[in-house]
């Protein structure tokens, strides 16, 4: 009788555990969530040189005989390993 006893005294207290932590979590109030950081996205000047890079991607394997290409790939290894830039000539005219 005294293992009846201890299961009833066990299953009351599992009851009123149950139900308190029920009634505490019912009488929380529900936080608002916080709201969303808005940032404000600056405008960043286009770079030519990536948008040359751009191009001679969507060239694919025609951009290995394609001057542009040539020279921003020579321009994006100067800018990537610190050198300067070698002063540009100007195109011969007629």
């Amino acid at each position: 009788m005294d293992g009846k006893l201890f299961a009833r005294i066990g299953a009351i207290v599992f009851v009123a555990v149950a139900v308190t932590a029920t009634a505490i979590e019912m009488s929380r109030k529900e936080e608002a969530p916080p709201a969303a950081a808005v940032r404000q996205v600056e405008e960043t000047p286009i770079d030519p040189l990536r948008a040359g890079q751009r191009r001679c991607q969507l060239l694919g394997e025609a951009a290995a005989h394609d001057t542009e290409c040539l020279r921003v790939w020579a321009e994006t290894r100067d800018r990537f390993l610190g050198v300067a830039p070698a002063p540009r000539q100007p195109a011969e005219g007629p």
